[in-house]
């Protein structure tokens, strides 16, 4: 037997699959497809936040360095204005490696609700629901290897 996914709540093997708290042996499948819900426009606001929290350090930088050049300082004040403003905007990096790191989690997870489907014995079932793409496409790729696999041709 190959196991080609395994989680606490799902199994694919080259026998069977265990989903949703019931057990399916590959023959019992006529056909397997997904579907994609509707976006989830909270997901989206929250990867602009993050992008906005990134860019705002940057931007005060630049305003500190103009503001500097701009007005009829003294060349202390200048100095502050333009240095306090480089600080500033050198801050951005390590945020923004923390900020890019909460992104990446992100389109991990996906922003859409993604369903597993199958037609067992005549009627559609669903296999598994779930809003990490990640997850879901392990999953989705490993009954499809495992359905790949059970359709070989086997020799006596």
């Amino acid at each position: 037997m190959i196991t080609y996914y395994r989680d606490p709540d799902v199994l694919v093997t080259s026998t069977g699959v265990r989903m949703g708290g019931r057990a399916y042996r590959l023959g019992d499948f006529a056909q397997v497809w997904h579907t994609r819900g509707r976006r989830s426009w909270s997901a989206v606001a929250g990867r602009g936040a993050l992008g906005i929290a990134m860019i705002t350090p940057i931007v005060i930088g630049a305003v500190g360095i103009l503001i500097a050049l701009v007005i009829d300082a003294s060349t202390a004040m200048t100095i502050a204005l333009a240095g306090g403003g480089v600080l500033i905007g050198l801050a951005a990096a390590p945020l923004a490696d923390v900020l890019l790191e909460f992104v990446d989690r992100s389109y991990d997870r996906g922003s859409r609700r993604l369903e597993i489907w199958a037609r067992v014995r005549g009627t559609d079932v669903l296999l598994l629901t779930t809003d990490n793409a990640q997850r879901f496409g392990q999953i989705y790729r490993a009954l499809q290897r495992a359905l790949d696999h059970d359709s070989v041709p086997r020799s006596a």
